[in-house]
């Protein structure tokens, strides 16, 4: 792919849209990919910095260990993805699903996921400093640091 010039890639992806790509340590930081289905995709590694994945459908993705630093994933759909060790250091999953989603030792400091569902997702060892969890389903959530769990309970209560 290194032959490739950005838009031919982003062209290559939208084809090739479907379940199980694989894109593998790929740099796809910057990249406008919103509204793309990516189910089943395998993102390992890949570089998604600054990346505009708003709306795309991830489902059962892979991105473990992904440098997803100041991405946009609004209303993205993650149920079951796998976001382990990832970096989500000021990325914006406001209103995403990530339903069953696999976060352990994720870095989510400064993220919003604002409205965000996180249904039984494993926070397991996550960094969750400074994120903005305000309106988001954390029911059956594993792993949430008690601190923040009571936080969540005081702005619902109050």
């Amino acid at each position: 792919m290194a032959d490739l010039d950005r838009s031919q890639l982003i062209y290559l992806i939208a084809m090739n849209s479907a379940k199980g790509l694989i894109l593998q340590g790929v740099d796809l930081s910057e990249l406008d990919l919103r509204s793309l289905y990516l189910t089943g995709a395998n993102l390992k590694l890949s570089k998604l910095q600054k990346a505009n994945l708003s709306q795309v459908n991830l489902e059962k993705a892979v991105l473990e260990d992904a440098d997803l630093q100041y991405a946009d994933l609004s209303e993205a759909i993650l149920v079951g993805a796998n976001l382990s060790r990832a970096n989500l250091i000021g990325s914006d999953l406001r209103a995403a699903d990530l339903t069953d989603a696999d976060l352990r030792e994720a870095d989510l400091r400064s993220a919003n996921l604002r409205g965000a569902v996180l249904t039984r997702a494993n926070l397991w060892h996550a960094n969750l400093n400074d994120a903005n969890l305000v309106y988001a389903n954390i029911e059956g959530a594993k792993g949430l640091p008690v601190e923040i769990y009571e936080q969540l309970q005081s702005k619902t209560e109050g």
